[in-house]
């Protein structure tokens, strides 16, 4: 019997079944060892589900049952998708963990969700065995295909079952395992189709990794709800990506800002056509606006999204035909979510006022793992306190300004970094910078650039900051500059200001 909650691959296999869903490129082949020389493995609904099935039953041949975390540490493969939607069949949990973090990091991890089975691929057996996690398996070490292809034993799903368990990034203090239900995935892929227009002939690469809400629910599921093809691609490269482009007829492409530049300053950019793309989506972190530019030189719609773990991630979408006027911002919340603005004092937000982000609507996350003080926190009468500083102009497009922690009061004025940011990244010599808030004898608090310059490039604090002043009120210009070969980020891509400070 079909699972119609759980089994998206099987609903799939039905209504179209021999339409490409998957195309794996060779990096992300043998469960993320890579296939050198290889060609792309492809995949119709149907073959993927037979594959998702195999891996189910797996799963249920080792106990696996409603409600078990199945945890995973590997880079991007085809078998952490087959897990994916193997763990919606059962009706488990899917628990994927960064693998940039030490043994120290995963460990409370791993005690926090009690995995059933513990997934490792190739490159984490080292690590699996410092964690000495119970009943854990080699990704490369089974033979999945010995498996039944038939359904699975499934069980009665509700939407309201969790189907996965994402850690936060932690920018800002200690990671916590965001619950995502059925409910959600779904609320998010149906928002995604209908405010960003996808169609079932997109094909569109997927470049994060799947520890990240990024990697699986910007497109990944809503490509899959669709019937539309994902382009699994291996560790990232820019000359990669920019082949597949084209060989790959790509119609809509999601990276951020860093994957961007990457790709921007890659020898082949200049040669290759994106006129088959519909629309570029970077999120993760503020992108430069001399990124943007580069590709709306080439033709392309270029847009800012925002999102984050406990909300979907997608929240908002451009019109495309307002994305030129508007670079900076978000646009309108997508079908189905509803948002406010609200000031310290609780009162809501007028037009340019700036306040807390707050969202409401199917694609919200269920609370954090085994933390209900933590959710009560983040969750308070159906609203998600986001912790993200935003305002609408005067027509009602939203944007983002910053987190809520990272503001800081520079005599008795609020400033917020990333106006800052903003104002640093039009110096044609920089090309990554961070703000923050340092202590102050005189102001209470004054901002400090971090500054990461062009290759070849070379500017003084003073001038930079001379360059500020022509662009910024005085409280807002950082006071303190200091030039670094790079910034901390996170494994998302966000530059870690915690760090910094």
């Amino acid at each position: 019997m079909l699972n119609t909650v759980g089994d998206w691959l099987g609903r799939r296999a039905i209504h179209t079944p021999f339409r490409e869903g998957l195309v794996v490129m060779p990096g992300a082949q043998r469960t993320g060892l890579g296939n050198p020389g290889g060609q792309p493995l492809r995949l119709t609904y149907d073959q993927w589900n037979r594959m998702a099935n195999q891996m189910a039953h797996f799963l249920y041949q080792k106990g696996v049952r409603k409600g078990d975390r199945v945890a995973v540490l590997s880079q991007n493969c085809l078998e952490m998708l087959n897990l994916l939607f193997a763990c919606g069949k059962l009706g488990a949990i899917f628990v994927p963990y960064n693998w940039r973090l030490t043994v120290a990091e995963l460990r409370p991890l791993v005690a926090d969700t009690d995995p059933k089975l513990f997934f490792y691929g190739p490159h984490f057996k080292e690590t699996t065995a410092e964690l000495k996690p119970p009943n854990s398996v080699g990704l490369a070490e089974v033979d999945f295909s010995q498996y039944p292809e038939s359904n699975p034993p499934m069980p009665d799903l509700d939407l309201e079952d969790p189907w996965m368990i994402l850690y936060t990034g932690g920018t800002t203090g200690k990671s916590k395992g965001a619950v995502l239900s059925h409910r959600a995935v779904l609320w998010n892929a149906w928002n995604t189709i209908s405010g960003w227009t996808l169609s079932p002939d997109d094909r569109v690469p997927i470049l994060t990794p799947f520890f990240h809400t990024g990697g699986l629910n910007v497109f990944t599921t809503p490509l899959v709800e669709l019937g539309a093809c994902s382009i699994l691609m291996g560790p990232f490269d820019p000359g990669e990506l920019l082949d597949v482009v084209t060989n790959e007829r790509l119609t809509v492409i999601f990276m951020v800002p860093t994957m961007f530049k990457m790709v921007m300053d890659h020898p082949k950019f200049a040669e290759t056509d994106f006129s088959r793309v519909r629309f570029l989506i970077s999120g993760g972190a503020a992108c430069p606006e001399p990124v943007q530019l580069a590709y709306r030189a080439k033709g392309c719609q270029f847009k800012i999204g925002y999102g984050l773990t406990e909300a979907g991630p997608n929240t908002f979408g451009m019109p495309d035909h307002r994305s030129w006027e508007k670079p900076g911002s978000v646009g309108f919340p997508l079908p189905h979510i509803q948002l406010r603005i609200v000031a310290e004092d609780g009162h809501l937000c007028g037009p340019n006022e700036v306040g807390e982000l707050l969202v409401k609507g199917g694609h919200v996350f269920s609370g954090y793992w085994r933390n209900p003080e933590a959710t009560a926190e983040a969750l308070q009468d159906g609203w998600l306190h986001t912790g993200d500083l935003a305002r609408q102009d005067d027509e009602g497009f939203y944007y983002i300004v910053g987190r809520k922690k990272e503001m800081f009061i520079s005599g008795g004025e609020n400033v917020y970094p990333l106006e800052v940011e903003d104002a640093i990244y039009q110096h044609p010599a920089v090309a990554e910078c961070a703000v923050v808030g340092v202590p102050d004898p005189k102001w209470g608090e004054v901002g400090k650039a971090y500054v990461v310059l062009k290759p070849g490039m070379s500017l003084t604090a003073e001038e930079l900051i001379e360059h500020c002043r022509g662009l910024l009120a005085k409280y807002k210009t950082p006071k303190q500059v200091e030039f670094r070969t790079e910034l901390p980020k996170s494994a998302a891509g966000k530059i870690l200001k915690r760090e910094l400070k």
